[in-house]
């Protein structure tokens, strides 16, 4: 190619990378950033409201407790800052609602209510475990396997949380500005019909689930009595046999799937 014409084309792809970003820009900020030029204004204010009210529906979709609380005044507000600021990672729609959470994180903001960040975790998590690739069947299991002298093994699509807020009761007519002593433990699992059921949970359910999930070697019965010293109960018998009409009922309503198999087993 010609010297001449590679410089021209160099020039044209330069002003067109310009153009883009002016574009860009303006989108993101219109009251910031200046219109690119030979653009009639018109189509830019369609492209601008086109970009950002998808944006904002598809998120008051995913977390719609944050924008009854927010409001019609606030809400636009949130959006717009994080249309703005936001450098998103991935431009698949299905992870917007988790591009949101990571904007929340490095959120600094002083009226931000200080249980912001949990409750948009809270609200994402149920989406996420909506359209988790995880099956029951990922890990090889026997569903009538012996709960005491098997490995039991928890559901890949039953997750234990932890919040510091009671973020399921946050809503426009509760919220707390201090958080309670005690965590709120939650298990959000999904159902066989694709729904996500919501359960509070005891803090000795919630370590069960959690040790099944860190030691998966680990015999039910050994569980147990690890449970069991640490809980400091000196009846240990007694615990374990309270202890396995919990397993039994995790496994019930299939939060525990049933017993670990050897690979190929």
């Amino acid at each position: 190619m010609p010297p001449d014409r590679a410089a021209v084309d160099s020039r044209d792809a330069d002003a067109l990378r310009a153009q883009q970003d002016a574009i860009g820009a303006y989108i993101r900020d219109p009251l910031h950033a200046k219109p690119p030029a030979g653009i009639e204004e018109r189509r830019l204010r369609i492209y601008r409201d086109l970009f950002f009210n998808n944006i904002e529906s598809m998120l008051a979709g995913n977390f719609p407790v944050l924008r009854r609380i927010f409001g019609e005044a606030g809400w636009p507000v949130l959006m717009r800052d994080f249309y703005r600021d936001h450098g998103s990672r991935t431009p698949l729609f299905t992870e917007l609602a988790r591009e949101f959470l990571r904007y929340l994180e490095g959120r600094e903001v002083a009226e931000d209510p200080p249980w912001l960040q949990e409750l948009a975790h809270y609200e994402w998590v149920e989406l996420a475990l909506q359209i988790s690739e995880a099956t029951r069947d990922d890990v090889g299991h026997d569903p009538r396997g012996n709960l005491l002298t098997g490995r039991p093994l928890l559901s890949p699509l039953a997750w234990p949380l932890a919040y510091a807020w009671p973020v399921h009761r946050i809503g426009p007519g509760f919220l707390p500005v201090s958080p309670p002593e005690t965590p709120t433990l939650l298990l959000l699992r999904r159902e066989a019909d694709g729904k996500v059921s919501f359960h509070e949970l005891s803090a000795l359910t919630f370590r069960l689930l959690q040790r099944l999930d860190a030691a998966p070697g680990r015999t039910g019965h050994e569980h147990l009595v690890a449970l069991a010293e640490e809980a400091g109960t000196a009846d240990v018998e007694t615990f374990v046999r309270d202890g396995t009409a919990m397993l039994l009922q995790l496994h019930r309503e299939g939060t525990v799937l049933g017993t670990r198999v050897q690979a190929g087993g």
